[in-house]
């Protein structure tokens, strides 16, 4: 059999260059890696004990595919508590993670052939999940405007495009790999031109808990009947590897989503289920100590590089600075990055796959001694190049 009679979709989309250059570099084993968003704190204690009470308690049988009763209604009451969402339990359906979420909403909200925006620099995932749904992605790219998608900029998408019906925008707050978040005001300009061109709005907001002196908000404020939320517990309860999710929407949409996602996993793990209802109702400060760990390096690194003169966009959330290459590099990120990988065994992240070839994502989920290596093999390969002086 020729691959390509394969689905042309999937053969289309690349594999994830973000893991294909961290497994490269994982080759070294003095590699020190602040690429992928992988918190470097352990699931709080009480979660893990909950679910070896739930395995000792033979909770290892089918859940409804919407998610248990207990989660949903736990998930309702904690986010309206964190941030406002007025979902009720019959409004959510837990998912394998924020993005399986995602594909069972981009399966559902859209038909091939239609068009979403997505504000540029953008996790990759946006644009391969869009691809295998025959989407037509329009990126648009808001470096010029502090990273944050306008009024404007919707409406010239719009414009410039007359051959593509433009159904959705993905809205990341706070943003991967940015660090962004947008202000009330911001979102609050946003509304009408999404209300009046009928857009649907997918805001994936998994990194909410993780600001550092501004609120978290939420465009389901204003447009709840166009608004689908992706959120879940891998990054404010250290969880990534445990792979619950959760799709907020309204009523009768929401049952369509869940329609998507009982055909693709049937429903999330049992076991990590009954943990997370621990995490919802016992929980709700897990993420602050974290929170105030992260901010701490995040000032270290932002202070850093003002020192070595790199250009860069103030991180408010997330765990993330997306730190421009200086031009007297003449480098493109994946050049820069396989010589700090090389030359000093540090590994940060190219800016290409996220649309910025000459920009390096830089996680600072990891140790404050991981984050003076890199700061010390940026000022070593900047100054070998002649970017900075001795």
């Amino acid at each position: 059999m020729d691959i390509n009679e394969l689905n042309p979709d999937v053969l289309s989309v690349k594999p994830s260059a973000l893991r294909a250059f961290d497994h490269e570099i994982s080759a070294d084993p003095e590699i020190v890696k602040l690429t992928l968003g992988e918190p470097d704190f352990n699931v709080p204690e009480h979660i893990k004990q909950a679910a070896i009470d739930s395995i000792n308690a033979d909770q290892s049988h089918y859940p409804y595919y919407w998610g248990i009763q207990e989660l949903r209604d736990a998930a309702s009451t904690y986010y309206r508590e964190k941030f406002g969402y007025q979902y009720s339990a019959d409004q959510i359906v837990c998912t394998v993670g924020a993005t399986e979420g995602l594909a069972a909403s981009f399966k559902t909200l859209f038909q091939p052939g239609d068009g979403i925006l997505i504000p540029m620099p953008a996790y990759p995932v946006y644009k391969a999940i869009a691809g295998i749904n025959h989407l037509v992605p329009i990126m648009v790219d808001t470096t010029d405007t502090g990273c944050v998608l306008t009024p404007e900029q919707v409406k010239e998408a719009i414009a410039t495009h007359p051959e593509v019906t433009i159904k959705g925008v993905v809205i990341t707050d706070p943003s991967n790999p940015t660090g962004v978040v947008y202000s009330e005001e911001q979102l609050a300009a946003l509304v009408p031109v999404f209300r009046d061109n009928h857009i649907w709005i997918i805001s994936d907001e998994i990194y909410g808990e993780l600001t550092y002196g501004v609120k978290h908000y939420s465009l389901s404020k204003w447009l709840p009947e166009q608004t689908i939320i992706i959120n879940g517990l891998s990054k404010s309860h250290a969880m990534t590897g445990w792979r619950i999710g959760f799709v907020f929407g309204p009523t009768g949409v929401i049952d369509q989503i869940a329609k998507a996602h009982q055909f693709q996993v049937t429903t999330p793990t049992s076991i990590v289920q009954y943990a997370s209802v621990e995490a919802l109702t016992h929980g709700q400060n897990d993420a602050e100590a974290m929170r105030k760990i992260y901010q701490q390096r995040c000032e270290y690194l932002t202070q850093e590089l003002d020192k070595l003169g790199m250009k860069y966009v103030k991180p408010r959330g997330a765990f993330y600075i997306f730190v421009k290459i200086p031009e007297e590099c003449h480098q493109d990120s994946f050049t820069f990055a396989h010589q700090l990988a090389k030359n000093y065994h540090v590994g940060l992240m190219p800016g290409a796959p996220f649309g910025d070839p000459q920009a390096l994502r830089i996680s600072y989920a990891s140790s404050n001694e991981n984050l003076h290596a890199a700061v010390d093999a940026l000022k070593k390969e900047l100054t070998r190049v002649g970017a900075i002086a001795e």
